[in-house]
Parts: structure tokens; C-alpha cells; sequence
């Protein structure tokens, strides 16, 4: 699958409380962080026959990937983003993954800061 003929599944802001910083007092309390996903797969199985069975479900992904986020307790946001694609990644049919990850909380004159990462399935 070329990443120029490949289709895109869109979880866009998903909102998860977690420990995330290196600050003590980051450490002690949860905070909101911002995930955007874009998983990059064939979507033509699916629309071909209908069937959540031929899809990437993204309801079970988001699920997923908002318990792992809730459970983590990591320092840095790249860290973070970096799990996050890996999980992902676990389901053959994503070929590769785009990670968005923002703390809204960071910077008092911000409306966030974050990262972005682009992971493809080696091989």
C-alpha cells in the first residue's frame, strides 16, 4: 500500500486525563491531553462489503488507546505519542500511523503545546 493511494481513518480530539510531566506537581495530579490519530489503511475492504469485520474498528481503537494513555504515567509527551503509535501499529492493516499529542495545561500563554509523529510498519 503506497502512501499515495493509501486511505485515512481520522480520531480526532481525544481527550484523555493521565499523569504526563516531569514537574512534581505534574506528577500528582492528572491532566487532559489532546490526541489526534490518523491511521493510514485500505479502506476499500470495508466499504466494499459493509462489514465492520473488513474495518479498522476506530471506536475499538480509540477505547484502546484511551485506557493505555489513562494507565501510562510518562514524562515526556514524545514518550507518550511514541506508545501511542506502537499500539497502533499492533493492527496488520495499519500501514502507518500519524500521532498528534497536546497538553492543553503547558503554557500559560498557549492553547497548548504538543508533538507529532509519523510511524510506518517496517518491512
Amino acid at each position: 500500500m503506497s502512501d499515495r493511494t493509501c486511505d485515512r481513518i481520522l480520531i480526532e480530539g481525544l481527550r484523555v486525563p493521565c499523569i504526563i510531566g516531569v514537574s512534581e506537581q505534574e506528577r500528582r495530579a492528572r491532566q487532559d491531553v489532546v490526541l489526534d490519530i490518523t491511521l493510514h489503511t485500505d479502506l476499500s475492504p470495508a466499504a466494499g462489503t459493509d462489514d465492520i469485520a473488513d474495518a479498522v474498528d476506530y471506536s475499538a481503537v480509540a477505547r484502546s488507546v484511551a485506557g493505555h494513555v489513562a494507565a501510562s504515567r510518562f514524562r515526556l509527551v514524545e514518550a507518550l505519542a511514541e506508545s501511542v503509535a506502537r499500539l497502533c501499529l499492533a493492527d496488520a492493516r495499519v500501514a502507518r500511523v500519524d500521532v498528534r499529542v497536546r497538553k492543553p495545561a503547558a503554557l500559560p500563554l498557549a492553547d497548548s503545546a504538543g508533538v507529532k509523529i509519523t510511524r510506518r510498519r517496517e518491512g
